[in-house]
């Protein structure tokens, strides 16, 4: 019964209230931080779960009035309007029920890398960062540039990002994987569409506690900063790459002028790509199910093709295809794919759950 499920998370919510309390916790930074996380991650659960419980009452009472001679009419119309939300509230719950993706709430990084096609596909890093930027800018969401290596074509060899705000893993995971770009480059005197890629990998924040770096592990080597531009940023040597012997990981930081914050940030992104690539390896480890259910899957594939030509953007995991190529990249509408990217992914999550 859904109502005896629902308990659980009430109870759960009030059993953390009275730890979090608990002198013994509150000594425990690791234990008050976990359990104020889990407490978060059920708290709509728990909202929905006492305003369902209020419905059913509600329904009770009503039906017990049908027959009163004065209450009946009013009871009748009372019926109708909860018998309404509580269909509403349990397709809401259901949603809310479904296995999570415990870096849902977790800020990001964005690393956006030219692949095949040369000049053309770095241009479309720095198009499509643009509208990622706008993207964040109508969600409400904040960026910051942690690293960049530009092009002699204007565009971008390589674009590295920071995104925070509410849920921003959650939407943005859908963005992983190789983007296809179709259109005639300025510098084709012929009119031929070229077909360039770029790849994109989002990768979720980690805090300090969830991962350790050993500083015998690193190698940090401190260099002149290199770009277009010219000023300050080529007259120190703030520039800092660190390498992270185990893994083989490099990352590069030079967009600050001090050293201190390129190191800084160099090292928030390691320690994401660390992270991440654990999570990747243990998702191969537990198979496909585990991959559909973060809903990031395969890095490697196609997943979404702009052609410029016909106005066109497609999304090849729901075969969506969308003729507002220009206006959705200009104004950072991604919603249109996003949005349906999302319920298409839920409604996997609820025929896998049964629900």
């Amino acid at each position: 019964m859904l109502q005896d499920k629902l308990q659980k998370f009430i109870d759960r919510f009030d059993e953390i209230n009275k730890l979090l309390v608990d002198p013994d916790i509150l000594t425990n930074i690791k234990k008050m931080t976990e359990l104020s996380k889990e407490q978060s991650s059920i708290s709509k659960v728990v909202d929905a779960a006492k305003e369902y419980n209020q419905i059913i009452e509600g329904i009770e009472e009503n039906k017990m009035l049908l027959d009163d001679d004065e209450l009946g009419d009013l009871a009748k119309e009372e019926l109708k309007e909860l018998e309404a939300r509580k269909t509403q509230l349990e397709d809401e719950i259901k949603i809310l029920l479904l296995p999570t993706d415990p870096n849902d709430d977790k800020n990001i990084f964005i690393e956006l890398r030219a692949g095949t096609g040369g000049d053309e596909a770095a241009i479309f890093v720095g198009d499509l960062f643009r509208t990622y930027i706008r993207y964040a800018d109508n969600q409400g969401w904040k960026t910051e540039i942690m690293n960049s290596s530009e092009s002699e074509s204007g565009g971008y060899k390589e674009m590295v990002f920071q995104v925070k705000g509410e849920a921003v893993y959650s939407k943005m995971k859908f963005e992983s994987g190789i983007h296809r770009v179709q259109r005639v480059p300025a510098t084709e005197s012929q009119g031929r569409v070229h077909t360039s890629a770029i790849t994109v990998a989002v990768i979720p924040e980690v805090d300090d506690i969830e991962i350790e770096i050993r500083s015998e592990d690193l190698k940090i080597d401190v260099m002149r900063a290199s770009g277009c531009g010219g000023q300050c940023v080529n007259t120190t040597d703030s520039a800092v790459r660190i390498t992270h012997i185990p893994s083989g990981i490099v990352v590069t930081n030079q967009d600050q002028k001090s050293q201190h914050k390129n190191k800084e940030k160099a090292m928030k992104v390691l320690k994401a790509r660390l992270y991440d690539m654990q999570e990747q390896e243990r998702m191969e480890k537990e198979g496909a199910n585990r991959k559909e259910q973060v809903g990031s899957g395969d890095r490697s594939g196609r997943i979404r093709t702009y052609n410029y030509p016909q106005g066109r953007i497609s999304d090849h995991r729901i075969n969506l295809t969308l003729y507002r190529l220009d206006a959705i990249m200009n104004d950072g509408l991604l919603d249109e794919i996003i949005d349906p990217l999302i319920a298409d992914h839920q409604a996997k999550l609820m025929d896998a759950s049964g629900l």
